[in-house]
């Protein structure tokens, strides 16, 4: 089964949900990530409730698990290596979902460039399942049984990562153990709000929960 994320409108750019765009939540006190390689804050992308995944999509079992919250560099994009999983030109950070409140937009130095960059829309998904485990296939199989265009779909909620290039599963710095995938995600059905993963591409989080570690990359 894939469990196909696919646009349901906007939503509050605050609301405690799975989302792209609007302002992230976390923590009171936690800082807005800044790239590693231009010090420049990062542009806020997704978050992802773990527990949209661990009870079904929201069936109403109560919510406890963590929220994943990704971030990426787009200050300079294609300069800052934001597309892997290492270089610090992205970041995923994996928040217990009790107690968050909205991020306030980084103070700027002397040596900033750049405020945020937000994406300018939050769009939010309803889940559909499909049968076939393949998330082309379903994506493909969805877009013709419905007849919305295939940009509707902004993504995967865990399952196997439908890799465009090599296979880049990453392990646990903690544990070792390989990390599920959370969500594969697409840029989106606006081209003028679409996250960048240089066109056309596709984005994929992991999070290790036990160990409060989490992943991001994307490939095109």
């Amino acid at each position: 089964m894939t469990i196909l994320m696919i646009d349901a409108g906007p939503a509050a750019e605050d609301a405690l949900l799975t989302r792209t765009g609007g302002v992230p939540l976390a923590p009171a006190g936690t800082a807005w990530p800044r790239c590693a390689t231009c010090s420049g804050p990062m542009q806020f992308l997704a978050q992802i409730l773990l527990d949209d995944l661990s009870r079904g999509v929201g069936e109403g079992a109560e919510q406890g698990g963590g929220v994943l919250v990704l971030f990426m560099c787009q200050n300079d994009p294609g300069m800052c290596d934001e597309w892997s999983p290492s270089e610090g030109g992205n970041r995923a950070l994996l928040f217990p979902a009790d107690g968050l409140v909205p991020m306030p937009l980084p103070e700027l130095g002397e040596d900033d460039d750049e405020e945020a960059i937000l994406l300018g829309a939050v769009h939010t998904p309803a889940f559909e399942f499909v049968a076939d485990t393949d998330y082309d296939r379903a994506h493909q199989a969805w877009a013709e049984q419905t007849g919305r265009s295939s940009m509707d779909v902004l993504g995967q909620l865990g399952g196997s990562p439908s890799w465009i290039q090599n296979d880049e599963t990453p392990s646990c710095p903690s544990c070792a153990r390989t990390m599920p995938l959370i969500a594969q995600l697409e840029e989106g059905p606006d081209h003028a709000t679409a996250m960048n993963f240089g066109g056309c591409g596709s984005a994929y989080a992991f999070a290790c929960e036990p160990c409060e570690q989490a992943a991001f990359l994307w490939q095109c």
